[in-house]
């Protein structure tokens, strides 16, 4: 049984019979952020320059919404060690701005994710998962943008499953249409788009060779996570928590520092081929 208070900053489960009726049931209690509050946006690390690129990391789930994993890895923990591994590799090279949405294990809406990017004036963002499935063979990394259908029934699926962060026990945290619901592409969103498709191809170019692909060419998938209009974005799936194989390499200091060389490559030819435009 769910409970959400007026206030929506607490959400109640009551399992079992009620507890009025005498039983020594269970209750969790989990703190909601609060309604119509301003956010906190992040630090940003690295050169004092605003003339300089930002980019925004993005460790997926957070908090009581651990993502994929059904034992003692968890995608909330994986993303976020990942996306820690960025960071470092941009702030080692130097030039780019690095913000991350967070920097432990906390719970943040999925339509704050994008909009803390937009807050901040990022030229880039780039959300961090790690993917699971019903069979273990399922294995390789991916790489999603913003579509308002998903380029294949799978990627329908899996946004699905993501879009379905902000919800407990099938009750959504937030009304409101930003967080879910059809996402439009009309035209003051085209040079995000097209900004995405090559920050996304070069995603892609710069992990092939050396991280397992489950796609090779790049996705599409109606994400709420991605729902940034003047911002471009994409989703890193660095893998699959369901396969033996993938798990041992992204819990492993090798596995970790091979994906984040190449997302941070990625990330620099990225802005680089902006500034020479």
């Amino acid at each position: 049984m769910l409970l959400l208070l007026p206030s929506a900053t607490l959400a109640v489960v009551v399992f079992g019979p009620l507890l009025a009726r005498g039983g020594r049931d269970y209750v969790v209690r989990i703190a909601l952020p609060p309604v119509n509050q301003p956010r906190d946006l992040p630090t940003i690390a690295g050169p004092q320059d605003a003339s300089r690129p930002l980019v925004v990391l993005d460790p997926g789930h957070g908090g009581f919404d651990p993502g994929a994993g059904a034992g003692a890895v968890k995608e909330k923990a994986v993303a976020l060690a990942i996306a820690l591994e960025i960071r470092k590799r941009l702030l080692e090279g130097g030039g780019i701005r690095v913000a991350m949405t967070r920097e432990d294990d906390r719970f943040i809406p999925l339509a704050d994710r994008p909009a803390i990017a937009r807050d901040l004036g990022a030229d880039l963002f780039v959300s961090i998962h790690a993917d699971s499935a019903q069979s273990d063979g399922a294995r390789g990394a991916s790489v999603y943008i913003l579509s308002d259908r998903g380029s294949t029934e799978a990627a329908a699926r899996f946004a699905a499953r993501e879009n379905r962060a902000d919800t407990i026990n099938g009750v959504p945290l937030s009304q409101t249409s930003d967080a879910v619901g059809a996402i439009l592409l009309d035209l003051s969103q085209r040079e995000a788009q097209a900004g995405s498709v090559g920050a996304a191809q070069l995603f892609l170019r710069e992990i092939q060779g050396k991280v397992p692909l489950h796609y090779d060419t790049v996705e599409s998938a109606a994400l709420a996570v991605l729902k940034a209009p003047d911002v471009p974005s994409l989703l890193f799936e660095t893998g699959y928590i369901s396969n033996a194989e993938d798990t041992g390499y992204l819990e492993s200091a090798k596995g970790r520092r091979v994906i984040a060389d190449a997302a941070a490559q990625a990330i620099r030819t990225y802005f680089a081929r902006q500034a020479g435009t």
